[in-house]
């Protein structure tokens, strides 16, 4: 669950826009491609110093992308390959946009600010990738302070604004200090022991 945009407050702002989409016919895994098509154009944009447009198309492709899985749920559609393919194209839009930003620096001869983004890059795929590998072992990891929500809106805003470097140093230490804060509690609830149905065999 997010810290800032509690899943409750999420799903009230999204269930009456799935209704919507799902009478038009459109599957999760179609908002899931258009998500992430946005998000490459953001990344083009932002690649090109077009930081208004490109935190307005960041913003409007995530909030694309955060209801398939509330279509998914409300259809009947909801898969694992449907929730694997989310979860990889997630990744991808948000990288997306941080390359684009690093494009940018780099085009200015900025080393500091292409560190920076690959920072903020770096612990945004790390909150997911603790996460994922912590449910593999069964232990749940949802908590976060600065969970996928919280980083799009963050990057958006920074962008449209055209306060870049702060919004960088923001996502920077939240991020890797989220995948700090949930690998260990993926570490202090691995020590609780299993029930005796959830053991198996070590052969």
């Amino acid at each position: 669950m997010s810290f800032l945009l509690p899943r409750s407050f999420l799903q009230r702002l999204t269930d009456p826009i799935v209704g919507v989409l799902a009478s038009l016919g459109l599957s999760p895994n179609h908002l899931t491609l258009i998500g992430v098509l946005g998000n490459v154009g953001a990344a083009v944009l932002v690649a090109r110093g077009q930081f208004l447009p490109g935190g307005i198309v960041t913003l409007a492709a995530s909030a694309v992308d955060l209801l398939d899985g509330a279509l998914a749920r409300a259809t009947g559609r909801a898969t694992a390959f449907g929730s694997i393919f989310d979860a990889v194209m997630d990744r991808v839009s948000e990288a997306a946009v941080l390359f684009g930003l690093m494009v940018w620096f780099s085009g200015r001869d900025d080393r500091d600010g292409v560190l920076l983004a690959f920072a903020a890059m770096a612990g945004s795929i790390l909150v997911s990738y603790v996460r994922a590998r912590a449910e593999i072992v069964g232990v749940s990891t949802r908590e976060g302070i600065f969970a996928r929500p919280e980083r799009v809106l963050v990057l958006g805003i920074g962008l449209i604004i055209d306060e870049v470097t702060v919004v960088l140093w923001i996502l920077a230490i939240a991020a890797n200090l989220t995948a700090a804060q949930r690998l260990f509690l993926a570490w202090r609830r691995s020590q609780e022991p299993l029930e005796e149905g959830d053991r198996s065999d070590s052969a």
